[in-house]
């Protein structure tokens, strides 16, 4: 698959002279190249967003979600081509992929409900003859950076919405897996979207700068590590422009001793090993409170040993690769630092080796016993399938421990105590809370909340907050007295 940009409706080779190679993370093999665009191209495409925006924000919101009607139809009826890409170039398991394609069209779904979300409000005599109303009215041209983890969902976190509302969009990808975009947006051309209205540029960060200090791009949208984000965030900021940056994460998970352990040691081994750990909302850190540690200790490292882990489109994998060498690098120096720390790791995934797949980035589930608070392993985002263990006394050691650390993305409870739920939902700090859930990733309806050094930004991805996003309310307070309509 040759890597092009889509540009005002046609594809468009870059005007480039680096390439990056894309490789199948489990088999080692080269796919295709990613051009590094720059500012020309993104230029191009910026301009080409900006020449159709007057038009599509004047075409009526009915009409501009019959398109997203037809994108929804055929992403249904292409899921499995693209999850195959997706398992090829980002290494998760073909159901993974294909969960993660699921929940891009519910985005376009909630979506195609704009005419409701979009609707403003009206007050009639707020004074004698007087009238105020609040409209909301679409940004401009718009644009998303993406990361390679979910290189088929986070792009319909925003883009649908922005759409709809009536803005013009441009998604970069990343550079490691520009292919699922790539197969999409060969889909979109299928749908008839008039020109410039949405647009493709592939590159690394010279294209990423280009956006950001393009002065057409109104909006910036961006999912990665915490010191991308706050980069993301302050340029694009400087620049004028509004910014959501979705950092990184430590998520806590807590088991109480009422728990259903059979039930927390499923869930939680999905939560910290689906992916290879390479998803923000993946548990980092298991914490027992009180007996629990007597259980559960046993039962995850059970889990985690016995996981099947290989090429993702094989049948019975249930773990594939991280996303490449440097990586499967940085995660097992990682599991070093943690030992170094005082750590043990009764199940160790590191030096893996898969038959068949030598030349993979496998890296297996790794257990971390008793990792130590403010240590660096407790402070680093590992991004990889590393689950360290922690304990602590009492829920309000629990909460406190959680509240301490400086990512807010999630936080999870397992118990069978509503009082305990509560009290724990009510108390901790972060923006997406699960009960007896490992990975408490909003439904489309719903914003996907992040807080503290997790999120940059006021308004977060889906629903009604990126309607908000891709919004600008305009007041209008006009004057009819009685006596003028009386004249005619």
């Amino acid at each position: 698959m040759e890597i092009l940009n889509y540009i005002n409706g046609q594809w468009v080779k870059p005007e480039v002279s680096e390439y990056v190679d894309v490789i199948n993370p489990a088999t080692g093999e080269k796919m295709t190249q990613t051009p590094l665009s720059g500012a020309v191209d993104v230029d191009a495409a910026t301009q080409a967003a900006a020449a159709a925006f007057p038009m599509w924000r004047r075409t009526p919101v009915q009409e501009r979600i019959q398109y997203l009607f037809k994108l929804r139809d055929l992403l249904k009826a292409h899921i499995d081509e693209i999850a195959r890409i997706i398992t090829n170039e980002c290494g998760k398991t073909f159901d993974e992929s294909k969960a993660e394609m699921v929940r891009a069209i519910e985005n376009v779904e909630v979506a195609c409900g704009m005419p409701h979300m979009i609707k403003g409000e009206f007050v009639e005599d707020i004074a004698s003859g007087i009238d105020e109303l609040m409209i909301r009215q679409p940004v401009g041209v718009c644009a998303t950076i993406a990361p390679f983890n979910f290189p088929g969902m986070i792009p319909f976190w925003y883009l649908p919405y922005a759409l709809a509302a009536g803005n013009t969009y441009i998604v970069k990808p990343s550079e490691k897996v520009p292919m699922t975009m790539q197969y999409i947006f060969h889909l979109i051309e299928q749908i008839g979207f008039p020109k410039g209205v949405i647009n493709l540029v592939n590159g690394a960060k010279g294209a990423v700068d280009a956006l950001l200090d393009h002065p057409t791009v109104r909006a910036i949208t961006f999912v990665g590590s915490t010191p991308v984000a706050r980069y993301i965030y302050s340029r694009a900021a400087a620049n004028g422009k509004r910014v959501q940056a979705q950092g990184g994460a430590k998520n806590p998970v807590f088991i109480m001793p009422d728990a259903d352990m059979n039930m927390a040691t499923t869930i939680i081994a999905d939560s910290a090993f689906g992916c290879a750990g390479q998803r923000c909302l993946a548990v980092s850190l298991a914490v027992t409170v009180g007996e629990a540690r007597n259980t559960f200790v046993e039962m995850i490292c059970d889990a985690a040993a016995s996981r099947k882990v290989g090429y993702g489109l094989e049948e019975g994998v249930q773990m594939g690769p991280v996303i490449n060498h440097a990586s499967k690098a940085r995660i097992e120096h990682l599991i070093g630092v943690g030992v170094a720390e005082g750590a043990s790791v009764p199940v160790d995934g590191r030096r893996a080796i898969i038959k068949g797949y030598e030349k993979g980035s496998f890296v297996r589930p790794t257990i971390l016993l008793d990792v130590k608070p403010n240590s660096e392993i407790w402070e680093t985002e590992i991004f990889g399938p590393v689950l360290g263990l922690m304990h602590v006394n009492t829920i309000e050691e629990a909460i406190a421990l959680a509240n301490s650390h400086s990512y807010g993305n999630q936080a999870s409870l397992f118990t069978s105590s509503g009082a305990a739920a509560r009290k724990f939902q009510y108390e901790v700090e972060a923006g997406n809370v699960g009960i007896n859930i490992g990975v408490a990733a909003p439904m489309a309806f719903f914003p996907f909340s992040g807080w503290k050094e997790s999120f940059f930004g006021d308004l977060h991805a889906q629903g009604m907050d990126a309607v908000e996003f891709f919004t600008q309310k305009k007041v209008v307070i006009q004057r009819w007295p009685r006596e003028w309509s009386r004249k005619f």
